[in-house]
């Protein structure tokens, strides 16, 4: 161990770069610097090679999202099953307000699942939002999901305090909630790589689509950073054109 130095690190990398992603790459290094680490610590290393040792930079991938049309159609999934008896009302009505809340509200899939009736104002049509970092934001959560929850909590709800719940009041937790996503879009025949991230992605598109102020889109998602929020000024490349060819005297 004492032997590796900077020119191990450093063909390793080079050797590493021909062979698998930035992402992958700085996995890689990641782990092998807290080796290095921990080998320097239990005194089995004079130094760390791995130190100041620069790795390119890594490029940020754009967020997925659906279209709003096939939003649309996956909105409509439980409501279809239950006009087809296939579903029962409690189940498409659940799984109708969850996904309305999740496209509603943009919630992180946790944030969705801790949903309790207390957090809503019904009045203002707005939830109260425990996000990352116990973080507190409001969320407008939208006059279609207002209502199926209204709804839903009146005639079908089994648990008076938590929203999203099996049919015998046990909360939901992120992997029900995934794997009805899954089954919705196999419905609709949409990409099954969609998570419920990606709607949340979908959500920040279409808000941004319409004309939504960055630094509001900021606050609904519960960014810290702004250049977080930033990421979703890149995705439609097709309405930026646009707006380029419409503005631009020199289009």
């Amino acid at each position: 161990m004492s032997a590796i130095d900077r020119n191990h690190c450093r063909t390793f990398l080079h050797a590493q770069q021909e062979r698998v992603g930035r992402k992958t790459l700085h996995n890689y290094a990641s782990a092998i610097r807290s080796f290095l680490k921990y080998l320097q610590r239990k005194s089995l290393i004079d130094k760390n090679p791995w130190v100041d040792i620069q790795l390119p930079k890594q490029e940020k991938s754009l967020p997925l999202f659906l279209t709003q049309k096939q939003m649309i159609d996956l909105l409509n999934g439980p409501l279809r099953l239950l006009e087809n008896e296939t579903l029962d009302a409690f189940e498409a009505h659940r799984d109708a307000l969850l996904l309305e809340l999740l496209y509603g509200g943009g919630f992180r899939v946790s944030e969705l699942v801790a949903l309790q009736y207390g957090d809503i104002d019904k009045t203002q049509g707005v939830a109260k939002v425990l996000g990352k970092g116990k973080k507190e934001r409001l969320c407008p959560i939208g006059g279609r999901a207002l209502t199926q929850l209204k709804r839903f909590q009146q005639e079908f709800a089994v648990n008076q305090h938590v929203i999203l719940t099996d049919d015998q009041g046990h909360p939901m937790n992120a992997r029900a909630v995934q794997l009805l996503l899954k089954k919705y879009l196999r419905l609709a025949d949409l990409p099954s790589t969609i998570t419920p991230h990606k709607i949340r992605h979908s959500y920040a598109t279409h808000l941004l689509e319409g004309g939504a102020d960055l630094r509001v889109l900021q606050e609904l998602l519960g960014h810290v950073s702004l250049s977080t929020t930033q990421i979703y000024t890149h995705v439609n490349l097709q309405q930026l054109k646009e707006v380029h060819s419409q503005c631009h005297p020199r289009a």
